[in-house]
């Protein structure tokens, strides 16, 4: 039966009825950032569920305010508080005053001043060295692409799943007997700087970066006759800012912490820095003097994670993760 056969009254209803929707507009809207979570669009616009998400943020706020700065609030706290206070009340906030003097017996009267300044001397050239050799060995697999580069990359990959212990003894070995030139590199800050280049994690964070440059950068500089070296200084080297700083803080933090290593080839105290000499005073110095230590020692990695830590956060993993 067509339209035509039908009833007046039914067919002027079925003509005056509105068109079903298209199968396009039948599928659901994709969901927005706000639609994703625990609770739908309708449910956050009522008044209770509005509150009590705004009530759950703060307490996760604050519990994650308070477990990244509580320890180096309560360090910083006591450091300047005397010891008979903090044993008494380690949760007190200056029962009996605050006392200052204690940083300066600590950086004075243990002598904090040259091991602070052995550990300044070793993360500068733990950090040169790592970075001569990142840049370098990832600008030559990624800019210059020599044969085989990419049998080389893997190598250089593979290192990655050497665990660092197993590595200890030969590399000791080494350091106590340098291969072609037969010298030894023990109670030398040169062994603490040599040993830190070869970072296998900062090859692949450099090279990674700079697969994501503008070729086209690089062959107009090519065109105008930049060599490989003036193209390395002048054109990637100002490119690559964000990917350094993200090198030079992994590089200097590593190097402020390290413990093993240095212990082990640098067996002089004179020559020895913060965090070997720290667990050596400690049976010897009274409390507050050694959490004053224990301050200075971390006031510098903290203050240097801060300055760079935008580059965190914004270009440099990014251009190290991309690609």
């Amino acid at each position: 039966m067509t339209t035509t056969q039908l009833p007046d009254d039914v067919r002027r209803a079925v003509e005056d009825r509105e068109p079903l929707p298209s199968n396009h507009s039948r599928r659901p809207a994709p969901l927005d950032d706000e639609s994703r979570g625990l609770t739908s669009a309708y449910e956050r616009r009522q008044p209770l569920v509005g509150i009590l998400r705004r009530a759950l943020n703060t307490l996760v706020l604050i519990g994650l305010v308070v477990g990244a700065l509580g320890p180096i609030l309560w360090l910083a706290k006591s450091a300047i508080t005397p010891t008979q206070d903090t044993l008494r009340d380690p949760m007190a906030l200056f029962p009996h005053g605050a006392d200052f003097a204690n940083l300066r017996t600590a950086w004075v009267d243990l002598d904090l001043r040259r091991y602070f300044m052995n550990t300044v001397v070793i993360a500068l050239g733990s950090w040169a060295i790592q970075m001569i050799v990142a840049t370098t060995a990832g600008y030559s697999l990624s800019i210059l692409r020599p044969r085989f580069g990419r049998v080389i990359y893997a190598l250089v990959l593979a290192t990655m799943f050497v665990p660092t212990v197993v590595l200890l003894v030969p590399l000791y070995l080494t350091v106590l007997d340098v291969p072609v030139v037969h010298v030894s590199l023990v109670n030398s800050f040169w062994g603490v700087f040599l040993p830190a280049g070869a970072s296998a994690f900062n090859v692949a964070v450099v090279k990674r970066f700079f697969d994501n440059l503008p070729r086209e950068i690089i062959e107009a500089a090519r065109v105008d006759g930049a060599g490989d070296f003036r193209l390395f200084w002048s054109v990637v080297l100002p490119m690559s800012r964000p990917v350094l700083g993200v090198v030079s803080v992994f590089a200097v933090l590593a190097a402020w912490k390290d413990f093993l290593w240095p212990l082990i080839v640098l067996p002089e105290p004179d020559k020895q820095p913060l965090s070997v000499r720290l667990p050596n005073l400690a049976p010897v110095t009274e409390l507050d003097v050694f959490l004053a230590a224990l301050l200075i020692s971390a006031a510098v990695p903290i203050v240097f994670f801060l300055v760079f830590q935008r580059f965190f956060l914004r270009g440099g993993l990014e251009g190290a993760v991309k690609g």
